[in-house]
């Protein structure tokens, strides 16, 4: 590239450039607002003075131990304020956080923690059965951490060499943590829902953590101090980057264990809570409430759903209860969400189906995302905006990941042609809105989690009276998508829906588990593909 006056002794140095991370926003906020109120977890209050000092206090004590630029530190636990200190603290220490998806196995624990080489996993108590096990199954020895929440009274035991308030005890709260040398470093490893074999690890930056936590503040439209209701579960894409988000504009973090009606409305009415996000099942259960543990609501909440389109009832009835729902889409590769059905005014005067129609749309492109397009995925040229021409949605930009670990042939299939091939097939209509309609791996969002149909056939395989299994998505008012199973048994074969279900438990995550099955010829085309797009229209019958 020729070189222009713009380019003469014009050059990058200490002040007029530095590494893009989220961390400088509790940095600031502790200095800015320094009393004001971080976080809330039952009795519990820490001012942002005291979350930094934490989050100091834990980097420190890592780095005592040995943590170092690119260890991984696994965390395994509930939407805690050590969560939230673990998403400064490990990464002010170099390290790289891994946060667990709380409701996985034991055996796929073990394989995340051993193939992210885990120097030193923080344990929540009340996880410490699958988590002993993962243990026992791992290849690594980590240093392990207990971490005792004194919002949970259950059963559980402690697995490590020390309490994690013990832990903390031992770093110095004024430690002098460094910025990231780079900020392609990576900040953070989340492991996708295996779809054909082992999850695959998501590496996420410094930098794009950085733009896609402000590019949350703006999409969301936060104002200063906005108090945010921990709905959605901080291991997921790191809770969508808002424990980094929420430091940007001072606002008050509210933690919540566990996803309940009276909990949430409590948290709601008490501590006048603006904004919440979370998956259809989480709409649901607010709604289903029984009417003794509805509280009114202190103003309009803003709620953000993504996974499945919310139906058009689910909408009303949100309205009415007092909640504003946008819509979101993203992925794990995407830190989350990075389109938003970004809604006119003017549709507001539109009849309600029409209303409907518009909601159900995936949206445009977040600002920190730089293109979304639907494309053909073998000429990579855009399809027809009509609406109607199906295409593979892909994206490019910052808040794209950085890559999926030791695994270099997925990394340079997902990124071919200079884009980020998402996987999910969508139209483009002609105001630039996308939508999905089908997911090339048959991917079924339910409660926000992602399930892998081939996952849940290969479980159905084994059982010893079936002949054929295909399972597909039916759409659920609670959980957005369910899985619904389709079985062929074998010639004098018996088996009920009801075993088959059992049998589905027993080698699978619950969640993943069918909750409809049905016995019924499959159809195929004549080459013996499964038609799923017509076992699609008939689970909505089921």
């Amino acid at each position: 590239m020729a070189k222009t006056p713009y380019d003469t002794d014009l050059d990058r140095n200490p002040a007029n450039y530095q590494p893009l991370t989220p961390l400088g926003f509790l940095e600031r906020a502790a200095a800015v607002f320094p009393g004001h109120t971080a976080i809330i977890h039952g009795p519990l209050r820490r001012s942002y003075a005291e979350f930094y000092a934490r989050t100091r206090r834990l980097a420190s004590a890592l780095a005592k131990h040995g943590i170092k630029r690119g260890d991984t530190v696994s965390a395994f636990l509930a939407n805690t304020p050590a969560m939230l200190e673990c998403h400064y603290g490990v990464p002010m220490a170099q390290g790289v956080l891994n946060t667990l998806n709380t409701r996985l196995d034991a055996a796929i624990i073990a394989f995340s923690l051993d193939h992210a080489e885990a120097k030193v996993v923080i344990t929540d108590r009340e996880y410490s059965k699958v988590m002993k096990e993962a243990l026992s199954l791992a290849k690594v020895k980590p240093l392990v951490i207990d971490y005792d929440d004194p919002e949970y009274t259950g059963a559980g035991e402690r697995l490590g060499a020390i309490e994690y308030e013990n832990f903390v005890a031992q770093g110095d709260p004024d430690y002098a943590w460094q910025m990231p040398g780079d900020e392609w470093d990576a900040i953070t490893l989340n492991y996708t829902s295996g779809t054909t074999g082992d999850p695959k690890g998501v590496v996420y930056h410094h930098r794009g953590a950085h733009l896609l936590a402000v590019g949350n503040v703006v999409t969301c439209s936060m104002g200063k101090h906005p108090v945010y209701l921990w709905t959605l579960p901080m291991f997921h894409c790191n809770g969508w980057c808002f424990p980094w988000s929420i430091s940007v504009v001072a606002g008050t973090h509210v933690c919540l264990r566990a996803v309940r009606a009276a909990a949430m409305y409590d948290a709601i009415a008490t501590h006048k809570v603006t904004h919440l996000c979370g998956a259809p099942i989480v709409m649901a259960t607010l709604l289903n409430a029984p009417s003794q543990e509805k509280r009114p609501l202190p103003h309009v909440v803003e709620f953000f759903t993504a996974a499945a389109p919310p139906p058009e009832a689910v909408l009303a009835a949100m309205k009415e209860a007092g909640f504003n729902v946008t819509h979101l889409y993203g992925l794990t590769e995407c830190y989350g969400p990075a389109v938003v059905n970004d809604w006119h005014a003017e549709w507001d005067a539109l009849p309600a189906a029409e209303q409907a129609a518009k909601k159900s749309r995936q949206g445009v492109r977040y600002g920190a995302l730089e293109a979304l397009d639907v494309l053909d995925p073998e000429s990579m040229a855009p399809v027809r905006r009509d609406g109607e021409t199906l295409g593979e949605v892909m994206m490019r930009g910052n808040v794209v990941m950085k890559g999926y670990l030791k695994n270099k042939s997925s990394t340079d299939k997902a990124f071919e042609g200079g884009w980020f091939h998402t996987g999910d097939l969508g139209v483009m209509h002609p105001d630039g809105y996308i939508q999905l309609k089908d997911r090339s791996k048959d991917i079924i969002i339910s409660g926000g989690e992602n399930i892998s149909s081939i996952e849940v056939e290969d479980a159905l395989y084994k059982h010893p009276a079936v002949s054929a299994a295909a399972v597909v998505a039916k759409p659920d008012d609670k959980w957005g998508e369910t899985p619904c199973a389709f079985v062929e048994l074998k010639p004098g074969a018996q088996a009920s829906a009801d075993e088959l279900m059992q049998w589905c438990k027993k080698n699978l995550a619950a969640y993943k588990c069918p909750r409809y099955v049905v016995f019924a010829e499959i159809p195929k085309t004549s080459t013996g593909k499964i038609q799923k797009f017509k076992l699609r229209e008939m689970a909505k019958a089921v």
